[in-house]
């Protein structure tokens, strides 16, 4: 059983080789780790280069003393959280490996955290799951899951607590944080679509996924998830706080609404319920660029066609940085 580690890092060096010195540190077999650099500006290659982690180098497990191979692959331009893990996908299922477990560059392992997974890989099973939490040890419920397409949201019910009061549990989604998947599915399904760029990539490819296998949660087995917060812009309205996305940061809120609004129209069991509250939210977000937001002419412009691009199915990723700040 050869297994591949992937990790996809932009722009976030230090967390990187916080990420990288955790998975060299497992106590169960990993036979390689898979650098995917979306092209980062931060000295990510340099800091790499000088902690040996470049030009297709081994390092050693200080634990067991095995030998780990280390592949970096930097792309040309940024790819997105989607194409970094498409990327990474095909280059690990290429060149042979049984297992490819998936983490961004935030994600920090616990020593054990692979071997609790391999102890439920078998041939039936399309997937397994690490327990993501927060560096404060809080479960992060919502990015394990299961697929409610009766309702609008994320079509993704979260794990509850009481469903961790299981050794393993039967899941439909898990997030590109820890998932640890069986090649044979890949072999079967393809790989992550790399348009979708940011945002529901894995539900989506979670989707195909379950036409394969089961996805079991191990609860036990933990990787934590660091995800740096998001910065937001506070404004009191009608005695309420509302939260604005900054400006410059609003073109990465355009794939998320894209993509959702994408898998809706596939995926939705009851569509008519899907698009009233799809029109209901489009209402709710004009108000606030009218009322609140700065950039008003642009951002409705954008918001206009991200819901339009998700409807027709149009993945022009330079789209919403030409509309914002072209």
């Amino acid at each position: 059983m050869r297994v591949c580690a992937v990790v996809v890092t932009y722009n976030r060096k230090d967390l990187l080789l916080e990420c990288l010195e955790a998975l060299r540190r497992q106590t169960g077999p990993l036979d390689a780790i898979y650098i995917i650099d979306n092209a980062s500006t931060d000295g990510t290659p340099e800091i790499l280069r000088s902690k040996g982690y470049r030009d297709c180098a081994v390092i050693e497990n200080p634990i067991d003393g095995s030998e780990i191979m280390i592949r970096y692959v930097r792309l040309p331009v940024n790819t997105g959280g989607a194409g970094g893990f498409h990327e990474g996908v095909k280059r690990a299922f290429h060149d042979g490996y049984d297992w490819i477990w998936l983490m961004d560059d935030d994600a920090e392992p616990l020593p054990d955290s692979l071997q609790g997974l391999l102890r439920y890989a078998d041939d039936d099973t399309a997937a397994l799951a690490n327990l993501k939490v927060s560096p404060d040890g809080r479960p992060q419920y919502i990015h394990r899951g299961f697929f409610d397409f009766n309702s609008f949201g994320t079509f993704v019910r979260p794990v509850t607590e009481d469903d961790l009061r299981e050794e393993t549990l039967e899941i439909d989604h898990a997030s590109f944080v820890g998932i640890l998947i069986n090649s044979d599915s890949v072999r079967e399904i393809g790989f992550p679509r790399k348009e979708f760029f940011l945002y529901y990539d894995d539900i989506e490819y979670c989707l195909r996924l379950r036409n394969e296998g089961n996805i079991i949660l191990v609860t036990d087995s933990i990787i934590l998830h660091k995800e740096a917060s998001k910065k937001l812009i506070k404004k009191k309205f009608l005695g309420k706080t509302r939260h604005i996305v900054p400006f410059e940061n609003l073109w990465l809120n355009y794939y998320g609404i894209r993509n959702l609004i994408y898998l809706g129209t596939i995926y939705s069991k009851r569509k008519v319920k899907f698009y009233v509250s799809l029109f209901r939210n489009f209402v709710l977000m004009v108000g606030g660029i009218l009322l609140l937001s700065d950039n008003k002419y642009r951002r409705l412009k954008f918001l206009i066609n991200a819901y339009l691009d998700g409807f027709r199915g149009r993945f022009d990723n330079d789209k919403p940085l030409r509309i914002l700040y072209g």
